[in-house]
């Protein structure tokens, strides 16, 4: 489906030059001389290379139809791990390539959508929030109450994350998918 650059959003997938990419950023800019110019970043989805690029506001990119299938986590085995297609059971197998820094916060019986262009997969979407348990961090030291004070939190998937000197080994807390941070506890 062809659109008008001016009506792209940002996460829109579109195809340009052959290739798949979705939209990082866009702007729309009117200098006070000249004509109007969009301005896009745009991450190719198969290589993860980002480019910026400058388009006449009259150019028409085509719309990628993305079908997003709802799945649990089941398992890891060897560098895939292994999901289960929520409406026909079937099992779907994802390269740890394929998933890069979201392997962080994937955990057993987790919901994720997985993303397929034309039966590729390219991708997948986490819940933006995902509770975790806290298997190892140092215990908090009486009297260290500096402002904004925070230690290593190792959460059940192994990934190191920051966490306020209060958060004790075995607590439940919540991280926000998008940045890798502490967001509270649960």
């Amino acid at each position: 489906m062809d659109i008008n650059i001016n009506d792209i959003k940002n996460g829109m997938t579109v195809i340009m030059d052959g290739n798949l990419y979705t939209i990082v950023e866009f702007q729309h800019v009117k200098p006070g001389k000249g004509p109007a110019f969009v301005r896009i970043k745009r991450k190719n989805l198969r290589t993860g290379s980002v480019t910026e690029d400058t388009f006449n506001t009259n150019i028409k990119i085509t719309k990628a139809h993305i079908d997003k299938v709802k799945t649990q986590y089941l398992y890891k085995m060897g560098d895939s791990y292994v999901f289960m297609n929520n409406n026909t059971y079937e099992q779907i197998e994802i390269p740890e390539s394929v998933l890069g820094n979201n392997v962080n916060y994937i955990k057993e019986g987790l919901e994720i959508d997985i993303d397929f262009y034309e039966g590729e997969i390219i991708g997948i979407t986490l819940p933006e929030k995902i509770e975790y348990e806290v298997v190892e961090t140092e215990p908090a030291v009486k009297g260290n109450t500096a402002t904004n004070a925070t230690k290593d939190a190792k959460i059940e998937t192994g990934y190191i994350v920051k966490v306020p000197l209060f958060i004790n080994q075995g607590e439940k807390i919540i991280i926000s998918t998008k940045d890798g941070k502490y967001s509270s506890r649960a």
